[in-house]
């Protein structure tokens, strides 16, 4: 086969099926952080602008087309200051690679040593976040609090979320299997539609959850309730079985059964 059918074959069919894969994924994915960051509002402004600007264009409405013209860069000022907070999270997981990173899961054994620590913090209601990353690595979090790099264990955990430990008020951030740091302290959530009974743990949790893809366990201190907190969403007191299930799927826990990850839907 010569250069010239080479170059022909890719111009004609391999150039633009690239060319659609590639803006595929880019949409898929801008869509996904649309949705975790909670921006829906944005997207729906930005293509409301743009089906009304398309209305003004093919049906020459002159006056319309003017005034859109005439307002459109303040338009675009005023929805970046609106949703300058949603914006910031949507950056923020791009900058820390949130499009392509892998995360790097704990194992089935560890799962049980997070399940039994919490289990006992549950019982004697010492409030407890244990955040696990996924793909937003959550550095400059790890960065502000104590950095530890120790093996994932029911003992540790216990330790760090003692009453008289420095690090109980702060979260615990597992990361690639082992626990990065403790005593971190996570944004507090700016949703106005939290129950009052709920307290910083919570807010917290919900917090981190929307500025990145972490999934939080959350020991609640005054009602011992185990939660779990993703994609800005709060499920509160869940039973342990299905508190395994969830953080089974959500993490891929290595060793785990086909049946646990896909026996549960959030």
């Amino acid at each position: 086969m010569s250069i010239n059918a080479v170059a022909a074959f890719f111009n004609a069919w391999a150039r633009p099926t690239l060319d659609i894969l590639i803006l595929a994924f880019l949409i898929y994915r801008t869509y996904r952080l649309l949705i975790k960051t909670q921006a829906v509002q944005l997207a729906r402004g930005a293509a409301l602008l743009v089906i009304v600007y398309a209305m003004a264009f093919f049906l020459k409405l002159d006056t319309l087309s003017w005034v859109l013209n005439l307002l459109a860069p303040g338009l675009v000022i005023a929805l970046a200051i609106i949703f300058q907070p949603e914006l910031r999270k949507i950056f923020i997981k791009l900058g820390q690679g949130g499009f392509f990173r892998r995360s790097n899961a704990p194992r089935s054994t560890q799962l049980d040593s997070i399940l039994h620590a919490a289990e006992i913090l549950s019982g004697k209601r010492r409030g407890a976040l244990i955040v696990f990353t996924r793909f937003v690595a959550l550095e400059d979090i790890v960065e502000r609090g104590t950095r530890i790099d120790g093996e994932l264990s029911t003992s540790l955990l216990l330790s760090i979320f003692e009453f008289d430990t420095p690090l109980h008020d702060g979260a615990v951030i597992i990361k690639e299997a082992r626990i990065a740091a403790a005593g971190c302290f996570l944004p507090l959530s700016q949703q106005q539609d939290i129950m009052s009974s709920f307290g910083t743990r919570h807010r917290a949790a919900l917090g981190i959850s929307e500025e990145s893809d972490a999934v939080v366990l959350v020991v609640s201190e005054e009602s011992g309730a185990l939660s779990l907190v993703y994609d800005a969403r709060l499920y509160y007191d869940l039973p342990m079985p299905e508190l395994r299930r969830r953080l089974t799927r959500l993490l891929d826990f290595s060793g785990s059964s086909k049946a646990e990850e896909g026996g549960l839907d959030a």
